[in-house]
């Protein structure tokens, strides 16, 4: 039985829609340059987020991905990866992305191609493809394989996913179907592979930029996503 993912029972399926009018999500670093790394070392706290938000980021992380959404109804987001040393934050990576494809909601349903706002542990990692490196817990499965009864495009999302610890267990394989809150609440959301457009709730990004979370997130260092719309983020 193929997994089903991203907040929807009928996961990232369908034909593509919403995304960047490229198609793709692109990967970008840090530059070294004067200007640039005085605006991406040395913070304090992680930028474009407000205090209720950076409240609920946990003393001992020194990992952050946040996800910043283009809009509250855009599909469209940019992934940032930042890790903190001493007291201070530093942008370590940067890509581009989507969210769901409807954007974002701070009260999450099943189905509705939104986005959770909010900060959650990041814990477990699986996927069809072997394990890259990952210091999270890894777990391989076919049973992640995306129907291909879905659109092509889509059927390599789930080679690599991270799971968002939304309504679910953590210390479990990522396609694990316990939902604590209800199903209703949706779940199954993770950070996978990007298709070019927007998703059913889960955050995506680059094969290649998967990778690196994957080998870079390390339960050490407590990791954490802190995502949403950047109206929400600021609140």
């Amino acid at each position: 039985m193929s997994v089903s993912a991203c907040g929807s029972s009928d996961g990232d399926g369908g034909s593509a829609s919403g995304g960047s009018a490229s198609g793709k999500a692109n990967d970008t670093t840090a530059q070294g340059k004067t200007g640039a790394e005085a605006k991406t070392t040395g913070l304090k706290t992680i930028p474009d987020v407000g205090n209720r938000l950076q409240s609920e980021i946990p003393s001992n992380s020194r990992q952050v991905v946040a996800v910043y959404g283009a809009g509250k109804n855009s599909a469209d987001s940019t992934i940032v990866l930042y890790t903190k040393s001493g007291s201070t934050w530093k942008k370590t990576r940067t890509w581009e992305g989507h969210n769901g494809k409807k954007g974002w909601t701070t009260d999450h349903h099943e189905g509705d191609k939104r986005s959770p706002v909010g900060v959650f542990t990041l814990s477990d990692a699986g996927g069809v493809l072997k394990n890259p490196g990952a210091k999270l817990p890894y777990t391989q499965s076919a049973a992640f394989q995306a129907p291909h009864y879905w659109a092509k495009s889509h059927w390599h999302d789930f080679d690599y996913v991270i799971a968002i610890d939304y309504n679910r267990v953590k210390g479990t394989s990522p396609n694990d179907p316990t939902r604590p809150e209800g199903q209703s609440k949706g779940g199954s959301i993770w950070i996978h592979m990007d298709h070019g457009s927007g998703t059913s709730a889960c955050v995506s990004l680059s094969k290649s930029g998967m990778q690196y979370l994957l080998r870079t997130l390390d339960p050490a260092q407590h990791p954490v996503v802190v995502m949403g719309d950047k109206a929400d983020l600021k609140a």
